[in-house]
């Protein structure tokens, strides 16, 4: 795709957060399968579900634009995710593997909340205000997982870690 203007660089991240969330709802299962904490599991568990949602609502939004969902391979994305499940096979100690999991999940969130947060104002700018609502939502849920991991972290797990 070439880029020449915000409409065109928009469509373009719009792309790559369909790929990023698309990996994340394939990689969630096995980060709260490799759980020690179930507190944790669950929170991956839950995540998996709103991220099922979050592509459904960029499905909205691409038909919204008249196109169809496509997929453009984000290098950042898979570079955190890689990073996680080499964590996860490389930590023997349960406690440890939780808190680096935290850690990858917490990257893979960041990511998402710049990623949302960058399309809403550009959806704002290029006139899309029906479609920066919709990633507006799925942006305040991208916080609130993070927000999650991090009690999950402070409250127990980077303790029992330490």
């Amino acid at each position: 795709m070439k880029i020449e203007n915000l409409e065109d660089l928009f469509n373009h991240t719009l792309e790559d957060i369909y790929y990023a969330e698309n990996k994340l709802v394939k990689a969630l299962p096995k980060m709260a399968k490799a759980s020690d904490s179930p507190q944790l599991a669950k929170a991956f568990t839950g995540h998996m579900e709103e991220t099922k949602e979050h592509i459904t609502r960029l499905d909205e939004v691409f038909k919204a634009l008249g196109r169809k969902p496509k997929a453009t391979e984000c290098p950042a994305i898979k570079g955190i995710l890689e990073e996680g499940e080499e964590l996860m096979s490389d930590i023997k100690d349960p406690d440890t593997r939780d808190a680096a999991m935290i850690a990858a999940g917490q990257a893979a969130e960041h990511y998402e909340i710049t990623r949302y947060g960058t399309l809403v104002s550009w959806a704002k700018l290029l006139g899309h205000k029906d479609l920066a609502t919709i990633l507006e939502k799925t942006l305040k849920e991208e916080y609130g997982a993070d927000d999650k991991l991090t009690k999950l972290a402070e409250g127990r797990l980077n303790r029992e870690a330490a």
